[in-house]
């Protein structure tokens, strides 16, 4: 028998059953463990002696999740017919909760029943939560550090093993959406205000077992199980329901366009559950829990944002024989705002940090941006005063630059420069320690180049963040020709120290992540000097899951810096620069003074507030429309693979190291169309042949920027997949 779950009955006769996962930080539920779990709550059901139940964890938190590699291999155990294994395996999951939650009551009086109850400690999502909603009372630890919901939705699935159909049961449609649709996780006392737990206590165990010893047959019914049950806020055929189920499908269109299959299948979960008893909707969720486990998506999302997330976050690509290298002291120069990010989120991690600028004023007002942060973290409830007292205290202003002495890692991120960053570069190697590691947050200057003003290149690495630097997920790591693994080791433990997740690539112009962004970029540009609108390249892109479509993102990066940005890259490529129809479009606009969201005038228009108030007449003036406009498929085409190819082009050339850092980088660092899993995996999922074939397409419609690099044309002669060849 699986040894995840033990069982001990007391005195009292209660019985308590304990999930501690073997050699594991967190419990995870395997269907070798779900079926203990079941032999376990049979013995309890059937043993007279045993007069109720306790469900709780050995551990800290009570469960993360299912292991997710189980619904894989549901998958491929199941043969010529992969659907019903899933579907198979996942009623087996609703079987054994709703055994829980009927605990041995007689099916038509649902009298005879023995309470169970689960005990929280700590964090309990996804399947952790689920199971706990089939038991007859929820107690939590008042732990302000633990996180209850059901954040499936955020790994391309939704819950399905009963939290969908009981969430909205509990709360109805309308507030059970926060957390199904938008995957939120709350403490556990805002989970109680909300409903999805009981009680929160200083001591659950204690309360739980007086409870199970009071508790009536009453109490153990669901409300779904008793007579004339409704759901709260109405089924679909309803008044309040109607609404309430329109105005959730145009949500869900709206926040998503159509490109997230599990948020539409989720959708549909809860509204065709809504129309059946509670025992054929834990069916109908089953149903569409398996169609969303059977569409590639779910498969290469889950791949991306959960299993190789968290494998780069964990220290996946770090150099194995490097001692620990975490920052125990941070240099930050420049004092803008993304040194004022870098420091903030340093300081948050208990990092001392030595913030620089030319001026005190300046230094001070970086410091003010973190204190400002942390002011908005304390109306919203997620900071203390004490908290914040903190981590301004780990935060030195100054403009003395002796104060680096003692740093072990520097991160210069002053004005984007050659010049400027080489002069700070020789003047701080000259304060800091001879093991301190340099580090510049560029985004576009080749390391190798920068680190030619150092005295040791093979301490100077790059370590890229994306703005805002409080916000966005990813690191990017660059490695320069000359640095060493003690530098690569340091950056990728600063950056999990600070709680963010890291790619590695080699130097190259633009690295990986501006690499394709500023394709993606000027192909919208490109777009609307042919004569399409912009409001089509826009919307076409956030058909495709991007957050902004390229028109939009050049606004708000702004359009003089495209403009520096394209002028450089000219200088530098000479002959071989390929956007001088882009460049037409972005001198012509900065000439005319429209540099984006920050003059308040760029392809948009803006009102005083900085609200986009629509498009710029003055853009069809000078580019009207086409009259033989393209497919919507040529122009998401065109928008794809420009950047997909250059991915290709980054791993076939050595810069991408890892395959999965490829994926992972690409959808936390520019959003990516999410669904996709990543440019890698749209390949496999479009297959490497048609990808081929579509790319010489368009190289013959659009231009060469389309022709597939010969890694493609390779792969695409046999069907090979990038998952197969580059597996790690």
């Amino acid at each position: 028998m699986n040894s995840d779950f033990s069982i001990v009955v007391d005195d009292q006769a209660i019985a308590t059953i304990t999930w501690d996962c073997e050699k594991k930080s967190m419990n995870v539920l395997s269907f070798e463990a779900l079926e203990t779990l079941e032999k376990l709550i049979d013995q309890v059901i059937e043993d007279k002696n045993i007069v109720a139940c306790i469900l709780t964890s050995g551990k800290k938190d009570f469960a993360a999740g299912m292991d997710l590699n189980v619904l894989a291999q549901l998958k491929q155990s199941a043969g010529e017919n992969p659907a019903e294994g899933v579907f198979n395996g996942v009623m087996k999951m609703h079987s054994v909760l709703r055994k829980i939650e009927l605990a041995g009551m007689d099916p038509k009086t649902k009298k005879g029943g023995k309470p169970i109850v689960s005990v929280l400690p700590g964090t309990a999502l996804g399947i952790g939560l689920e199971i706990p909603l089939s038991t007859h009372r929820i107690f939590s630890a008042n732990n302000s550090k633990a996180k209850i919901g059901l954040p499936e939705i955020l790994v391309g699935l939704f819950p399905g093993a009963g939290g969908t159909t009981r969430l909205v049961r509990k709360l109805g449609a309308m507030a059970a959406s926060t957390y199904l649709l938008e995957g939120k996780t709350v403490t556990p006392g805002k989970a109680q205000t909300a409903g999805i737990i009981d009680e929160v206590n200083e001591d659950p165990m204690t309360a739980a077992r007086a409870w199970v010893l009071k508790a009536t047959e009453t109490d153990l019914i669901k409300p779904w199980d008793q007579k004339g049950f409704k759901i709260p806020g109405g089924t679909p055929y309803t008044p309040n329901g109607f609404m309430t189920f329109v105005g959730a499908s145009a949500m869900v269109n709206g926040k998503t366009q159509g490109a997230f299959p599990a948020a539409k299948a989720l959708l549909s979960a809860v509204y065709e559950g809504a129309l059946v008893p509670f025992d054929l909707a834990l069916k109908v969720e089953a149903r569409w829990f398996t169609n969303i486990i059977m569409n590639p998506s779910s498969s290469a999302m889950i791949r991306s944002l959960f299993l190789n997330k968290t494998a780069l976050e964990k220290g996946a690509v770090r150099p194995k024989e490097i001692s620990d290298q975490s920052v125990k002291k941070l240099g930050v120069l420049g004092a803008g705002m993304m040194g004022a990010g870098i420091a903030l989120v340093s300081a948050q991690a208990g990092i001392d940090v030595v913030l620089i600028d030319k001026t005190q004023e300046s230094a001070d007002k970086g410091k003010n941006f973190a204190e400002s942060h942390l002011n908005k973290g304390i109306k919203l409830g997620k900071t203390s005063e004490n908290e914040k007292e903190s981590i301004l205290s780990k935060i030195l202003p100054t403009t003395d630059l002796t104060t680096l002495s003692e740093a072990d890692l520097i991160v210069e991120a002053v004005f984007e420069d050659l010049k400027i960053k080489s002069e700070i570069t020789k003047e701080v190697e000259g304060v800091i320690s001879e093991n301190c590691i340099f580090a510049s947050n560029t985004s576009t200057l080749p390391i190798t180049d920068l680190a030619k003003a150092s005295s040791r290149p093979d301490q100077f690495i790059g370590i890229h963040f994306f703005s805002p630097v409080e916000k966005m997920r990813l690191v990017e790591i660059i490695r320069g020709k000359q640095t060493n693994n003690t530098a690569v080791a340091k950056a990728l433990d600063f950056v999990r120290q600070i709680k963010k997740t890291p790619i590695v690539v080699n130097d190259a112009r633009f690295f990986y992540a501006n690499r394709c962004i500023i394709p993606y970029i000027n192909e919208g540009i490109r777009m609307v000097a042919e004569g399409i609108p912009p409001s089509m390249v826009n919307n076409a892109a956030q058909m495709l899951g991007f957050p902004v479509g390229p028109i939009q993102l050049v606004d708000e990066t702004s359009i003089d810096l495209g403009a520096k940005i394209a002028r450089a890259t000219k200088a530098a490529m000479g002959q071989s620069y390929p956007d001088d129809a882009v460049d037409e479009v972005i001198f012509w606009m900065e000439q005319n003074g429209r540099l984006g969201r920050k003059s308040n005038a760029g392809f948009f228009d803006y009102d005083d507030k900085g609200k986009r108030t629509g498009y710029w007449p003055g853009l069809r003036d000078k580019y009207p429309y086409s009259k033989n406009q393209p497919s919507l498929l040529d122009v998401q085409h065109r928008l794809m693979f420009v950047q997909v190819l250059e991915a290709v082009r980054a791993l076939e050339e050595g810069v991408l190291m890892d395959i999965r850092e490829g994926d992972v980088g690409a959808i936390l660092g520019w959003g990516f169309a999410p669904w996709s899993g990543g440019p890698l995996s749209w390949l496999d999922i479009l297959g490497t042949a048609y990808a081929a074939e579509r790319c010489e397409q368009l190289c013959s419609s659009y231009g060469t920027r389309f022709k597939p690099p010969s890694l493609l044309l390779e792969m695409g002669k046999t069907g090979e997949e990038f998952y197969s060849r580059f597996a790690t």
